[in-house]
């Protein structure tokens, strides 16, 4: 007989809890536990046992590999980054913001792979109607693309086994729900079980399925951690509300390279993808303003050329500010002590903000070195060279350490027509190619500044 037991769990990190509380100890977010019904059972039958004693291990040497298959998405930045297409029978889960282009860009997705064979696009939060108005905006007309508007589990995978589709859309995992399940649509329960449930499905008849869900404030994936953990490849579509290009990451990926990035932008045509980001992020540059420089930041394999924007004002408060968009804040007030004490600049009077100019996120610390000629460069109110490109990490002690893939860097630069590079010394002593623009090695801020014309 089955035994009912009641527990909390928290809606943002997954964290259990017999009793209610009102912070949740894992992830510190308020008012964030539920109640659920679970139920153990304690059905120990024979049969059960027999079935389970039928799985048995096995030698990896006898086990024999296939090669992965893939197919191409049609998009070459999406490609690129799921490792070169979409592996047959994985299960990629894609996130981010409400309107941010996730239903757009897999109903584009769904338009470029029909040739396949059918797709099936289950949608718990839009009708119809409603996908067929998206679909004529974006001009696609695909009698392979079947629409199904359900919630209930069961229903979806009785329609996907009598159909057999190729690719099956989820949208958005929070809406569906399970009767087995006794608590409400998107909770942590739920969402854990509806998650399990088609990715037993798709493994077991190789359907390749995409399972769209929202994100919290943060910008995780609403619901638990472990549906990332469940799941073969996650995915972020990034962006700016007030800009039009859009940012999708790839956070992990068991059959790629994680970390990897392709860049679209939102048109009255849906999402147009960008294969030469460089040229379009440095395309509205002035000609060379001061607090204005170049850096080139990796993301994933891919080098970025990327414009920061440093302003530097007298403060009218008594304790300066400092603001970061696109950077991390605590980088920002880090190097502008380092500034201070190694170059003798004085800041602490000084309103600091930096900008990461097309809504560009930037974690990398090879860009360390840009932000530091950048504040210079408006504090002395002189200008940085136009063709000019800053590469290096900066250490509290003043020093410009090494970066990797430095090579790939300089090669964009020089692609994209810049004169000159600064890159950290112990970096240009490696260099193994020749270049035709002019490399500057540096081994720390001050002669960074010097060789600027900055100190």
């Amino acid at each position: 007989m089955a035994k009912t037991k009641t527990i909390f769990v928290c809606n943002n990190c997954g964290y259990e809890s017999a009793k209610w509380l009102g912070k949740c100890p894992a992830c510190n977010e308020w008012n964030s536990l539920v109640e659920e019904k679970i139920q153990k059972s304690n059905d120990f039958t024979v049969g059960n046992n027999e079935k389970k004693k039928n799985n048995k291990p096995m030698m990896l040497n006898s086990v024999e590999g296939k090669e992965t298959s893939r197919v191409s998405t049609g998009y070459e930045e999406l490609d690129r980054v799921l490792g070169g297409g979409i592996v047959k029978g994985s299960l990629i889960l894609v996130g981010g913001e409400p309107g941010i282009g996730k239903s757009t860009l897999i109903l584009q997705l769904c338009d470029k792979i029909t040739g396949e064979g059918k797709v099936l696009y289950v949608s718990g939060e839009e009708s119809a109607e409603q996908i067929k108005l998206r679909a004529d905006r974006l001009n696609i007309h695909n009698d392979d693309i079947m629409f199904l508007g359900e919630t209930d589990i069961d229903i979806i995978q009785t329609n996907i086994l009598e159909l057999n589709p190729k690719l099956v859309i989820i949208d958005s995992i929070q809406t569906m729900y399970s009767d087995e399940i006794t608590s409400a649509a998107g909770t942590v329960s739920q969402v854990r079980e509806i998650t399990a449930r088609i990715m037993k499905l798709c493994k077991c008849n190789n359907i390749t399925t995409i399972i769209i869900g929202h994100v919290t404030k943060e910008g995780n994936i609403a619901g638990p951690r472990v549906l990332e953990h469940m799941v073969d490849t996650v995915l972020y579509i990034e962006g700016e509300r007030y800009f039009s290009y859009r940012i999708l990451r790839s956070v992990k990926n068991r059959f790629g390279s994680t970390n990897e990035i392709g860049m679209f932008e939102m048109q009255n045509e849906g999402m147009v993808e960008i294969l030469n980001p460089s040229t379009v992020l440095i395309s509205e540059r002035d000609d060379n303003p001061p607090g204005s420089i170049v850096v080139a930041s990796m993301e994933g394999t891919r080098p970025l050329l990327i414009e920061l924007q440093a302003l530097t004002a007298t403060t009218v408060f008594g304790l300066p500010r400092r603001t970061a968009n696109g950077i991390d804040y605590n980088r920002l007030t880090l190097l502008m002590a380092v500034l201070e004490k190694k170059v003798g600049m004085n800041l602490s009077n000084q309103d600091v903000y930096l900008n990461v100019v097309s809504g560009i996120r930037i974690s990398e610390p090879a860009v360390d070195l840009g932000m530091i000629l950048s504040v210079a460069s408006s504090f002395k109110n002189f200008s940085i060279p136009k063709d000019t490109v800053a590469i290096g990490e900066v250490g509290l002690t003043g020093e410009v350490r090494s970066v990797n893939l430095i090579e790939k860097r300089i090669k964009e630069v020089e692609k994209l027509g810049f004169k000159t590079c600064i890159i950290p010394e112990s970096n240009k002593k490696v260099l193994k190619e020749k270049y035709k623009l002019d490399i500057i090695g540096v081994k720390n801020i001050n002669e960074a500044m010097q060789k600027l014309g900055l100190k």
